[in-house]
């Protein structure tokens, strides 16, 4: 079978796998508050006015969660997956898990079976979500890893985004096929994903640790030297993946304790808390709920819905500017800046919820017990504007980084297992958030917005004392960032000090390690560095 060689292609299908965590977000943002979904799964008296109130709010925590709950634990039996069969498998392997789902889900009679469904969804969401970054990231070229990875953001933004207005529309049907068809329409990006990946090389990185020499070498002909055997890049690139896999072959066989070990520690800790971070930022939770967040403004019927839907174009528009520039900016000033914006629309929140909201009592806002702050006039325009303004923070910052950055963090050996662990991470905490966030509305109120700023804070400060910079640098190269040249046990090198090799100039002047392995004074390897700066 002809297989596709062009990497925004390769990156284009592989990211639906992203995509489709994006469309379970909105299907249930945008499902939850109709009185077809609040109706079929009623739970206990009606509301006053005799409307439905739907599944309590710590069941409806539990339905929401469920999906990040399957995703755990999927995400870390993604690394065994992964290594075992390939990383283009394990994709394969997400999107007719997904499927299994999604019948599930749409079928369901019950909310047993619907949780069920969404737990079963989660297996995939874990799976992909975990695989497709470290998939693009071995088979992309270094000056462009940063957009490609960062692309499986993106399309969790237009999942978010095309399923929202599937539902929305779908909520002028009556009855139980206001969800049900949405739900069922999510098997559709999993079918073209399961095909699509059909026509896609295997990471040239797990090939070459399986002793598929030949094949890695095709693989690299195809994507980076588009055809010609005798590039240079190509050349070079093969030589450093070889020389990395000797050095690995001496290492002792890898399970998850081994990312505990001191050498890994520092990395593994890294990884995993660019994932728990860009849960505690509290997006995932905005994206979910922001219907009980935009009632407590006031907003109801369709105006509250279309509202909520320009957060989601919002996100998907503030994405681009990541992919076009982040490889160039860094992953240490996105991060830092993204952490600060967020800190400030999330305590402006906090302060004008807190100033001017009133207690509409225990039933909520309209009935809805979650929306337990109502606001009017000029300061609930304050919230909807600052609750645009974090979406717009986000999605350019920590929404694509912390999908880009873990997979570049680890040596080819424990690539597939330590991703996986960061990215169970991400889902542990989805999960836990998802649970949470409803009782908190109810419970603490406003106080819920002074939680997530407070991570805000703290992610900021993490990050600039403890998080190395690796855009620019081949996957190689990065590891000797985390080897201390003192002699100090695995420090590595200051997080403040490291930066940002992007351009050809700087990638040259730092040698991107070709110092320690060639003379640069050499005809044949100057050709390889020309050979290099063309590629770039």
């Amino acid at each position: 079978m002809k297989q596709i060689g062009n990497v925004y292609l390769i990156a284009a299908i592989s990211i639906v796998g992203g995509g489709l965590f994006g469309f379970d977000i909105s299907s249930m943002s945008a499902i939850i508050s109709g009185d077809s979904y609040l109706c079929y799964f009623q739970q206990g008296p009606l509301n006053a006015d005799g409307s439905c109130s739907g599944p309590h709010a710590d069941v409806q925590g539990g339905i929401t969660a469920s999906m990040a709950g399957g995703s755990w634990l999927a995400a870390l039996i993604s690394g065994l997956l992964s290594d075992r069969f390939g990383r283009k498998k394990a994709i394969m392997i997400g999107s007719v898990i997904w499927v299994i789902g999604c019948i599930i889900v749409s079928a369901s009679q019950d909310i047993a079976m619907l949780i069920v469904g969404r737990v079963i969804n989660g297996f995939c969401v874990g799976i992909c979500s975990a695989q497709v970054p470290v998939y693009i990231s071995e088979i992309a070229p270094p000056t462009k890893r940063g957009r490609l990875v960062g692309a499986q953001q993106w399309a969790i933004t237009w999942g978010i985004l095309i399923m929202f207005y599937i539902s929305y529309g779908c909520s002028y049907i009556k009855g139980p096929a206001a969800f049900r068809i949405p739900w069922a329409l999510q098997m559709i990006p999993a079918i073209l994903l399961f095909f699509g990946m059909m026509f896609l090389p295997e990471s040239p990185r797990w090939l070459a640790a399986h002793d598929r020499w030949e094949e890695c070498e095709r693989v690299l002909i195809l994507v980076h030297g588009k055809g010609d055997p005798d590039s240079p890049w190509v050349a070079r690139e093969f030589r450093e993946i070889k020389e990395w896999c000797e050095i690995e072959r001496q290492a002792k066989a890898v399970t998850y304790l081994s990312l505990l070990s001191p050498k890994m520690i520092n990395r593994t800790h890294i990884g995993l808390f660019t994932q728990i971070w860009s849960q505690l930022t509290g997006m995932n939770v905005m994206m979910y709920y922001i219907t009980y967040v935009f009632t407590m403004a006031g907003l109801t019927g369709n105006t509250l819905l279309v509202s909520s839907s320009i957060q989601y174009v919002i996100n998907v528009v503030m994405t681009v500017p990541a992919l076009l520039y982040v490889d160039r900016i860094g992953r240490r000033p996105t991060l830092l800046v993204g952490a600060a914006l967020m800190a400030i629309w999330l305590f402006a929140n906090a302060g004008i919820l807190a100033t001017y909201g009133t207690n509409p009592g225990p039933g909520g806002v309209d009935g809805i017990p979650e929306a337990s702050v109502s606001v009017t006039g000029a300061p609930s325009k304050a919230v909807i504007a600052c609750s645009y303004l974090f979406v717009a923070s986000y999605a350019p910052t920590w929404g694509p980084v912390s999908w880009i950055y873990p997979p570049e963090l680890y040596p080819n050996h424990v690539r597939g297992k330590a991703v996986a662990l960061a990215t169970s991470g991400n889902w542990a905490f989805n999960f836990a958030l998802g649970y949470f966030v409803p009782p908190a509305f109810v419970n603490i109120r406003w106080e819920t917005y002074i939680i997530f700023g407070v991570f805000c804070v703290a992610m900021f400060f993490h990050v600039f004392f403890i998080f190395p910079e690796t855009a620019g640098k081949p996957l190689e190269e990065v590891m000797e960032m985390f080897e201390d040249p003192n002699g100090i046990p695995y420090l590595g090198t200051p997080a403040w000090k490291t930066k940002n090799y992007y351009s050809a100039t700087a990638r040259m002047e730092h040698g991107e390690g070709l110092e320690k392995k060639m003379s640069m004074e050499a005809s044949p390897e100057r050709h390889e560095v020309v050979g290099a700066k063309e590629q770039v």
